[in-house]
């Protein structure tokens, strides 16, 4: 078995203390002598020295790690979002931990729990059903960093957001311009708070075209999944409905299949537009014209606000909100054309 070198042998073997090594490899080398910091760097080289993260811990208090708890990490936009996480994080030598808490407040009370016993440096939430409780009586408690993403409805805490209400205005604007009259919009029934602006947004913009919304929009309710959309393909063709929003990407791509099933064609007999820009949207067939959200830079954002939490504990509240654009592909298309 292959002997591996520890911290102890090394500062043997370098006639210093443990913590002088420790110090010198971890970057807080300023109060030891060139020569020492030369010697301790060449000799951790050659007797291949890794460093031990759990005596590292103990030494520094410090754990460079940070906690990432997101609805499903499966789906495509979350897996885009902690994308940007783990750039920044390489930056700053932190080590994300991801976690999928599936909308289960008791599953992510646990997962908070389990990283704060485990000295994590501070937390991104990205879930909606994490609880007042749980901020209150863990993270503040404890006195950990935390970040909240948008589909939050909890306003405490440094945020990243995007203009949710600005793309519902977009998605109505657009529809409209290509003539249609009758749409449904899919959504799920525990809508989280981002969502419900992107549609507060969308019957804002019918109003203001002087359109009434009740006679024009009517909403049905699925899961916020790709088996969401596939399942309400026949209540959709139903509705009468010339186009569908998709409140997200993954419902409208199901949504194609189901309706691919019952012989509907996208565009042709029924447009379709989403909202998120995965990359997916691109390789189906239409590819789909959506809303884009800049995920990763969601991600990268939301890593640099925590790290400046953690850096400075005292600063100002901070909320990022990014904009949103429309991205014309090929599911929708101008009724007065057919």
């Amino acid at each position: 078995m292959t002997h591996k070198t520890t911290i102890k042998e090394l500062a043997a073997a370098a006639d210093v203390s443990v913590t002088t090594v420790s110090q010198i490899l971890n970057g807080k080398s300023n109060r030891f002598s060139l020569e020492t910091i030369d010697r301790v760097q060449k000799l951790s080289k050659k007797m291949n020295y890794v460093p031990n993260f759990n005596a590292r811990n103990l030494i520094l208090n410090e754990a460079k790690s940070i906690g990432v708890v997101v609805p499903n990490i499966g789906n495509p936009f979350f897996s885009s979002f902690i994308d940007g996480i783990q750039r920044v994080s390489r930056e700053f030598d932190y080590l994300p931990f991801n976690f999928s808490g599936h909308n289960n407040p008791k599953l992510e009370e646990y997962y908070v729990e389990q990283l704060i016993a485990r000295g994590t440096n501070g937390l991104i939430i990205a879930s909606s059903s994490i609880t007042k409780d749980t901020i209150n009586g863990i993270l503040k408690k404890n006195r950990t960093p935390y970040l909240l993403m948008d589909q939050n409805p909890l306003s405490d805490g440094d945020q990243v957001r995007t203009s949710d209400k600005v793309g519902g205005h977009l998605v109505a604007k657009y529809l409209l311009s290509m003539g249609h009259k009758k749409i449904v919009i899919i959504v799920p029934d525990d809508a989280t708070d981002n969502i419900k602006l992107r549609i507060t947004g969308f019957k804002e913009e019918l109003t203001d075209q002087n359109i009434n919304p009740d006679e024009t929009v009517s909403i049905i309710f699925t899961p916020l999944t790709k088996l969401g959309g596939y399942d309400v393909a026949g209540a959709v063709i139903d509705s009468g409905a010339s186009a569908v929003f998709a409140v997200n990407d993954e419902m409208a791509i199901g949504l194609y299949r189901g309706l691919k099933n019952l012989g509907i064609e996208v565009p042709r007999d029924i447009s379709v537009m989403g909202y998120d820009g995965i990359d997916l949207g691109t390789y189906v067939e239409p590819a789909l014209t959506t809303i884009q959200q800049p995920i990763a830079r969601m991600g990268e954002l939301a890593m640099q606000l925590l790290i400046n939490r953690i850096n400075n504990p005292d600063i100002n509240h901070q909320v990022v909100e990014l904009p949103v654009r429309l991205i014309q592909r090929e599911s929708v298309v101008n009724i007065s054309t057919i």
